[in-house]
């Protein structure tokens, strides 16, 4: 699987779809889980996926579902950053699964980033075709995995901003939905020190050769726990550097945007 960043190079990842941010249920690693997430369909229903828009650093971020120019925009961005790395851009043409949830960052009317969150239910992940056992390791525990795929920023843009919000929408959907306090994606294994630098993901899974794409894959772990501690990490170093331009999604912004939707 293939997941395509300009500042970063062509990922490996799958070319469905797959996950990255937090419900609230999570405790500390490895510790049993026991609280029941809500039904998949009433997780979903919840809340109008459509009306999950906001402005973040420039960009506009809103979700794909639902809307066919948007879906139409998509594919065609992560057609052409994958053919241009050479990649096969797995499963564009192709319905979204119910269970897949694609956010896309617009500058102006033009999609320029997206990705595409997969919540585990019914025939499981992408990433259980090489990393079941691994998966299942978290499943045992109670944690509520997802993964991220589809991953696509245009090569035009100059920093991380556009990542940004589409990793805000990520943990905004995962307090949404409550379905998702572990994370996994596949990465080459070249570009998974990125993720485990700037986001505290664990390499779990031995490299592999993904046979969706062909290529070598890693599987990478996230759970809420260590990603709230790279939050806080990261709100640290921006008291520290008023200036620095954020990556990580704030909670501020994110526990704005939930008052928003209860109001509704």
């Amino acid at each position: 699987m293939h997941l395509y960043h300009p500042a970063l190079g062509a990922r490996n990842a799958s070319g469905a779809r797959g996950g990255h941010a937090f419900a609230t249920g999570a405790s500390r690693p490895g510790a049993s889980r026991s609280s029941a997430p809500p039904p998949f369909d009433s997780a979903l229903s919840a809340f109008p996926l459509h009306e999950l828009s906001f402005e973040r650093n420039g960009f506009t971020i809103r979700i794909a579902n639902g809307c066919e120019s948007l879906k139409r925009q998509t594919a065609l961005l992560i057609e052409r950053m994958y053919s241009a790395r050479g990649l096969f851009a797995y499963g564009t043409r192709t319905e979204l699964d119910k269970r897949d949830i694609t956010v896309v960052a617009l500058q102006g009317e033009r999609a320029v980033a997206t990705l595409t969150v997969r919540m585990d239910h019914g025939s499981g992940l992408l990433a259980d075709t090489l990393y079941q056992k691994e998966i299942d390791a978290v499943r045992a525990t109670g944690g509520r995995v997802c993964e991220i795929t589809q991953l696509a920023i245009d090569s035009g843009l100059e920093s991380h901003d556009a990542l940004a919000g589409l990793l805000q929408a990520l943990y905004t959907l995962a307090r949404m939905t409550e379905r998702m306090t572990d994370i996994f994606i596949e990465v080459h294994p070249r570009h998974a020190n990125f993720y485990q630098r700037v986001f505290g993901y664990r390499r779990v899974g031995v490299e592999k050769i993904c046979p969706r794409v062909g290529a070598a894959a890693v599987l990478l772990h996230l759970s809420q726990h260590d990603f709230e501690h790279a939050l806080a990490r990261h709100e640290r170093a921006e008291e520290r550097r008023r200036c620095v331009r954020r990556l990580m999604p704030s909670k501020t912004e994110v526990q704005r945007l939930l008052e928003r939707f209860r109001r509704r």
